[in-house]
């Protein structure tokens, strides 16, 4: 028969070791994950994950770490905080969160907006509908209806998760008076 102290040994290790797997799987993503993502890749319930998931975030604010879980539409990520971002970016290279075709698309808006969404359809493809989906998920842009379509703006949050200003993405070039 085991001991009432063995036992709890045994549950706080199963703990730790649910910790440690999403800790790893949020670290070697570095993007936002669902929780149909997380069970797929941790074998884990959403109840637990969702307890893990607090506990790391106190964890990394307990110790005042330059590392962060970010939580946004019930998706998870960890990042470095924004004060450090500067650092990292300089460092950071390889596959970014969003593909090529995502960044295009995101670029368009941010250039054009206020920019109806026909028009990037028009500009983008089809494909552009699962691409604004996805920046609207993660709350980058923001959605207005227009008769038949949506206007689209980027929205407060697009500034905070790129560590730009708005000001850097609205300056324009000059127009020539020659």
């Amino acid at each position: 028969m085991l001991r009432e102290g063995t036992i709890k040994e045994i549950d706080d290790e199963a703990e730790k070791e649910s910790v440690r797997k999403i800790e790893a799987i949020l670290f070697v993503s570095g993007k936002f994950l669902n929780m149909k993502d997380l069970i797929s890749l941790s074998d884990l319930n959403p109840i637990l994950i969702r307890e893990v998931m607090e506990k790391l975030k106190a964890d990394y604010q307990a110790r005042d770490s330059s590392i962060q879980i970010v939580e946004k539409n019930e998706m998870w990520k960890m990042d470095v905080k924004q004060e450090y971002a500067k650092i990292v970016n300089r460092l950071a290279s390889g596959s970014s969160e969003f593909s090529k075709a995502e960044q295009g698309t995101l670029a368009i808006i941010a250039f054009k907006q206020p920019v109806k969404q026909s028009v990037i359809i028009k500009i983008r493809g089809n494909k552009a509908y699962d691409h604004i989906k996805r920046f609207t998920e993660l709350g980058l842009i923001k959605k207005k209806r227009m008769g038949h379509t949506y206007e689209i703006s980027l929205s407060d949050e697009f500034y905070d998760y790129f560590n730009v200003s708005e000001q850097e993405i609205t300056k324009k070039e000059p127009e020539n008076e020659n």
